[in-house]
Parts: structure tokens; C-alpha cells; sequence
């Protein structure tokens, strides 16, 4: 399937930031060698299917690594519908519009050694299965969530679904262990399936939980994490009005999950451990 590509910002008419009607991949890209490719390529078919658009093919896709140069980027892929369909109706024959953009990209390599504060946000994310797992272009809720604070100290906010039960951070899977075994939240109410996630548990026993937030106040070990950022080590956790609720040191636990994640992604792994 061919696609429309966009050099100069989208038409006035383009269902994509009319209403939302399209998917996006963000790829990190090192050395014009884009990581977990065949996870973001899975998702965003996945997604086309939910939405029922016409899937690109691979070679449109890859057309901007092209484009890549030495160093670590980042390229965001934006996927729309296009143009047509009277209001939110569908058009008949839809011409899909895909943009692209490069950015330099700097990992975050303190948060890997020295760890992160998170909090819970107020905001609950809507359920809606239908859309669960896919990155749609609908992400108000998300933003309307990291708006809840300002402070430099606080990394990422943790997110529940309507029912309390957990579902991710702000822009980032959540991961913890309890009683040895590495668990995330399930995502077949709503939420972002991230391909670092994805990744992760195609490798590891990783078990899928419907759980209330008590569980993190559990845990041995925390950790959030994403196909750009790697993953963190969380040290420190707050309710949603900035009170400390939990606290960890950061273990040779921590580091064996951040190895396999930063194994995938190209990205090194700090020493130690701090106590």
C-alpha cells in the first residue's frame, strides 16, 4: 500500500489532528540502526487492523532510515487516515498520509545509574478495550496527566484505569518484582503495549497482573521503562500529592532486568548497585 508522505505540515482537513485518526511509532535509531524494528513494525500493523487502515509497506516505513547518521536518534512516525469522510465518517477509499521526523537523541545515562522518583497521577485513564495496547494518535489523557506536576525531582507519574487497577506511567511501561517474580500491569483494558514490554516478555517470565497500586508498596524492585529511555530503576515513590509512600535501594536486581532491556536496545548497563 502506498502512502501519502507530508513535507510541509498536514492539510487543514487531515483526520489525524482533526480527530485523532491515525497511530504513531517512536524508534530509537542508533548508528542507522533503528532497535526493536520488527516490535514497532508488529505494533503498528496491530494497530491498522484495530483501526482499519490499509497497512504500509515495509518500504515506505524504512524509506527515512535513509535519512539516519551516526549517533543515537530518534525517528517518529506518524501514520493518519488522510483527508476525506463526511464529519467522522469514514472515507470510502482512504489515501493514509505518513510523516517523519529525526531527532539527535542523548540516553539518559544518570537516571540509569542514580535511579528516579516517581509519583501516582489523579487523572484515571479511560477504559476502552477496543483501543488497548495500540499508540494511537489520542493522547490527551496522557497529557493532561504529566501536567499534574512541574517539579524537576519527579521523573514520571504512575497512571490506574477508572476501576484503580494499574496500567503504566505517563510515557513509560511499568514493571516491579513481588516475591521473586517479575510482574506489569495487563493491558486489555487500556494502555500503551510498549515494544520494550513487548521485548521483555518474549524473553522473560514476566507475569501479566490486574493490580491496585498496594502491590508497588510490596515490591523488592521497581522499575519504568521505554524503547527510548531504557529502563529506570525507580527509588522513590509518592502518592499523587507528593508524599513519599515507598522507597528502594537500587540492587544487583535492578541492574539484571536493566541489563536484558539495555541489551536489546543497544544501551549500556551501570555498575553496581547503590546502597
Amino acid at each position: 500500500m502506498s502512502v501519502a508522505s507530508v513535507e510541509n505540515g498536514w492539510p487543514l482537513d487531515d483526520r489525524g489532528p482533526a480527530y485523532g485518526d491515525g497511530l504513531f511509532e517512536t524508534v530509537l535509531v542508533g548508528d542507522g540502526e533503528p532497535r526493536l524494528w520488527s516490535e514497532h513494525l508488529a505494533r503498528l500493523e496491530r494497530g491498522c487492523r484495530v483501526l482499519g487502515l490499509p497497512v504500509p509497506a515495509r518500504t515506505e516505513l524504512e524509506r527515512p532510515l535513509a535519512e539516519a547518521g551516526p549517533g543515537w536518534h530518534v525517528l517518529k512516525l506518524i501514520l493518519t487516515r488522510g483527508s476525506g469522510g463526511r464529519g467522522y465518517r469514514l472515507p470510502p477509499d482512504p489515501v493514509p498520509r505518513l510523516r517523519w521526523q529525526f531527532k539527535p537523541f542523548s540516553p539518559p545515562v544518570g537516571l540509569w545509574q542514580e535511579g528516579v522518583r516517581v509519583r501516582h497521577c489523579h487523572l484515571s485513564l479511560a477504559i476502552q478495550p477496543a483501543l488497548a495496547g495500540i499508540k494511537h494518535l489520542n493522547r490527551l489523557e496522557n497529557v493532561l496527566a504529566r501536567a499534574e506536576w512541574s517539579d524537576d525531582e519527579t521523573a514520571e507519574g504512575i497512571l490506574r484505569d477508572t476501576r484503580g487497577r494499574l496500567v503504566e506511567a505517563t510515557c513509560m511501561n511499568l514493571f516491579w518484582q513481588r516475591d521473586g517474580c517479575l510482574e506489569t500491569p495487563r493491558l486489555h483494558r487500556c494502555g500503551v503495549a510498549g515494544t520494550l514490554r513487548q521485548a521483555l516478555m518474549a524473553r522473560l517470565s514476566i507475569r501479566e497482573v490486574d493490580a491496585g497500586p498496594e502491590v508497588l508498596q510490596e515490591a523488592q524492585a521497581l522499575w519504568l521503562g521505554n524503547s527510548l529511555q531504557g529502563l529506570w530503576p525507580v527509588t522513590r515513590l509518592d502518592d499523587a500529592d507528593g508524599r513519599s509512600l515507598a522507597g528502594w535501594a537500587i540492587t544487583p536486581d535492578h541492574r539484571t532486568l536493566q541489563a536484558e532491556a539495555h541489551a536489546l536496545l543497544g544501551y549500556p548497563v551501570p555498575d553496581g548497585a547503590n546502597h
